[in-house]
């Protein structure tokens, strides 16, 4: 439950990181779409670096590019991608404005994001898992 409440605390950040991002970007005049592409990968490298010394505080550095990889690979691609198709469902569908939209889609995807992180990204790597000791 700890760790739960750690993730959902760095997600929350990472959220406003998301969304101060996503403004900026519309406000240089990028196309929403990208822009929401580009803060949600702003807020995973943030995200990320948070779990790392604070959420799953202690893992080891060794096997931290392998962590970013499967992070990028499961929070990343699954927040990009449902960030960017959710976010224009409920821009283009609802009528809803664009900070809103983006909002909803961050809390759609926030529950897989734990469970990807947890079942996956933050599990230690064969080589770093303890073995049992043979009788």
């Amino acid at each position: 439950m700890k760790r739960w409440l750690k993730f959902n605390a760095v997600g929350i950040v990472g959220a406003l990181v998301q969304l101060i991002s996503l403004w900026l970007l519309t406000r240089a005049g990028v196309q929403y779409v990208i822009a929401t592409v580009l803060a949600v990968e702003v807020a995973v490298l943030h995200n990320f670096a948070w779990h790392e010394v604070w959420t799953w505080r202690g893992i080891p550095a060794h096997g931290r590019w392998q962590r970013l990889f499967r992070f990028h690979v499961a929070n990343g691609l699954v927040s990009i991608a449902s960030n960017a198709v959710f976010t224009w469902i409920l821009k283009q569908g609802f009528g809803l404005p664009l900070l809103i939209a983006n909002f909803g889609a961050i809390c759609v995807t926030a529950l897989l994001n734990f469970v990807l992180a947890a079942v996956w990204v933050f599990q230690p790597l064969p080589s770093q898992r303890m073995r049992k000791p043979t009788v």
